[in-house]
């Protein structure tokens, strides 16, 4: 799904989530997708990003992974709801034996990091499959992550959701739109794009309707770079803030169809 599943950083945004079907109408970015058009990036520099895994789900090669995460508290991750979802994993995520999150690592097969049992999951009860709307849910980990790993999360009116500015989205999807999956953290610079832009790409009608309240439009003007299948629920980041979650979109990498992703300033902070 890129959209609703894990969509990559490439072309999550309009591609189906990894274990998804493809995304005809936008569907969300889910468990398979990358970043398109982008670089690789250390973990050092982006400690809050954590990749999901199941092996006995997704299989081992790529560690099971399937979509990504971001880091909002010692014990809490931020994720997609429709990774959570059954078209996803087959069942309920409580379902899954060995349902970790992989912290600490640029590379899924890499040493180092921690691989932490996921203890809780909480999803959104207003979230739309249809529609995509309200794509988010909350991870708890059975043991707390340092407190450097958790990245600050953008209010109401903060100025990094303002159009034209600076964001990068990362991920461990699809890198080229075409199923070239990376096995190392990659990143993608796009940026904050008006709700305009994103209205005019998906209007409704036959496919899904772009909703400025829950949803956040961002990508790049002259195409190439963007989320993409396997990079679903991974981190939008502007200003050294969390803006946006890897949601859905039409393709990947394409500047007539921007990346949409979650408005986490929408998010209760509660749930944090």
């Amino acid at each position: 799904m890129r959209r609703p599943l894990a969509r990559a950083l490439t072309g999550a945004l309009g591609l189906i989530a990894a274990a998804a079907p493809p995304l005809a109408a936008a569907a969300p970015a889910a468990a398979d997708s990358v970043v398109v058009g982008g670089q690789p990036a250390r973990i050092t520099d982006a400690p809050w990003v954590v990749a999901l895994s199941s092996r006995d789900r997704f299989g081992g090669t790529r560690a099971g992974q399937f979509c990504g995460g971001v880091v909002v508290a010692p014990t809490k991750v931020l994720t997609a709801a429709h990774c959570l979802g059954r078209e996803a994993l087959g069942g309920e995520p409580w379902q899954l034996p060995d349902f970790k999150v992989i912290a600490g690592r640029s590379s899924l097969r890499g040493q180092g990091g921690q691989e932490i049992r996921v203890a809780g999951t909480w999803v959104n009860p207003d979230y739309d499959s249809r529609t995509n709307s309200g794509d988010f849910g909350v991870l708890t980990l059975e043991e707390a992550l340092p407190a450097s790993y958790v990245i600050a999360v953008a209010a109401p009116g903060d100025p990094a959701l303002d159009p034209g500015t600076a964001a990068d989205v990362y991920g461990w999807g699809d890198t080229t739109g075409s199923g070239t999956y990376a096995m190392s953290l990659r990143s993608a610079r796009v940026q904050v794009l008006p709700d305009a832009a994103c209205e005019r790409a998906y209007p409704g009608g036959t496919g899904v309707a772009y909703r400025g309240d829950t949803m956040l439009c961002a990508g790049d003007p002259e195409g190439g770079r963007d989320a993409c299948q396997g990079d679903s629920g991974g981190p939008l980041v502007a200003r050294g803030r969390l803006i946006g979650l890897v949601s859905w979109g039409s393709g990947c990498g394409q500047a007539e169809n921007p990346g949409v992703y979650t408005r986490v300033s929408a998010v209760p902070p509660q749930r944090f």
